[in-house]
């Protein structure tokens, strides 16, 4: 029962995602498609830090850099299809490699330094390399600097996929989750992500059998960053607009109250979490602008109470309804 309702309510929740633009067109509130396609491209984003923060043990406080570098590449090769006339500059098939190369350097460099040092000292290395990079983006003044840069327009994949189209964008958007949670869920079944979840548990005994850890630590932490990087082109088609707020720490700091929310470790976690962070962020906000007063107390209820996060929720209720006709069963057996 507990294995089959943590099943249930992911696969719901990625039906009704499905179903968004559908919903949305008979309710006649294009808004909507809008708003749960910067889930998808944040639920990218977090199940990529899950990769670090769940199941490496890594507690990347600038992830939302390769957010911003993935963002940035392609609002650059859009200024430069139409500022300098490079006209294959402006096509999908150049600009999201190149996202995703940017994203995986960065991560490469970022990564081989910090992953040498542990603890706070990991976390403040991240957090410094990532606000270097933003500082990098608002001293541009070429690509806008802090006030951003807007694209002259979205990737282009040809007559195909046209990106300029709300319902076709989402819908690449919620085939990215799904070859991400795909590519996840491979990792993490495969040797080398039991590899990852050792080196979590005990990297001195993982060591002692022969697993060099740093290397395995270093390719994680590449994939996410190469991961995050996707969603950030994602969202730079999105937005039609790149800024450095888009790799700012506060931007990492929700990443990760995204995946602890959901449930660090798990799968779906990190969906459920942006999922749920995004929904009460709109509802509050609809009521008050003050929403972070209400949001931050509820968080702290759900992180106290709901050991695990929402998956974790998840499971208690599936224990609570799995135990009731064990104890009736019992009862009837005394009796």
């Amino acid at each position: 029962m507990t294995l089959s309702l943590r099943t249930i309510v992911p696969a719901a929740v990625l039906v009704l995602l499905g179903l968004v633009p559908v919903i949305a067109g008979a309710i006649d509130e294009p808004f909507y498609i809008d708003l749960f396609s910067r889930m998808l491209i944040l639920a990218i984003g977090a199940s990529s830090l899950n990769l670090l923060l769940g199941y490496g043990g890594m507690v990347s406080f600038g992830h939302a850099v390769y957010l911003g570098i993935g963002a940035y590449v392609v609002g650059i090769f859009s200024f430069h299809s139409v500022e300098d006339g490079i006209e294959w500059m402006a096509s999908g098939y150049v600009q999201i490699p190149a996202a995703l190369i940017a994203s995986a350097v960065f991560g490469l460099i970022i990564g081989a330094i910090s992953l040498r040092t542990r603890g706070v000292y990991f976390i403040m290395i991240t957090l410094a390399f990532a606000q270097m990079v933003y500082f990098l983006g608002v001293g541009i003044e070429y690509y806008g600097a802090d006030d951003g840069l807007t694209l002259y327009g979205r990737s282009e994949f040809g007559d195909w996929l046209d990106l300029n189209e709300s319902s076709t964008l989402y819908y690449v958007c919620f085939v990215a989750l799904l070859l991400t949670l795909f590519v996840s869920y491979k990792l993490i079944n495969s040797r080398f992500g039991i590899a990852i979840r050792s080196i979590k548990s005990n990297e001195r005994r993982t060591r002692a059998i022969g697993i060099p850890s740093y290397r395995y630590r270093l390719t994680c932490f590449v994939i996410a960053a190469t991961i995050c990087g996707f969603a950030g082109a994602l969202l730079a088609n999105r937005t039609d607009f790149v800024s450095p707020d888009m790799m700012h720490w506060t931007r990492s700091g929700d990443l990760i109250i995204m995946v602890v929310l959901g449930g660090m470790g798990t799968l779906f976690g990190p969906l459920l979490g942006t999922v749920g962070f995004l929904l009460v962020e709109e509802i509050l906000s609809s009521y008050t602008e003050y929403w972070q007063l209400f949001f931050g107390p509820l968080l702290i209820l759900i992180v106290i109470f709901g050991k695990g996060g929402i998956d974790g929720l998840i499971q208690a209720l599936a224990n609570l309804v799995e135990r009731k006709p064990k104890a009736a069963a019992q009862s009837r057996d005394g009796a």
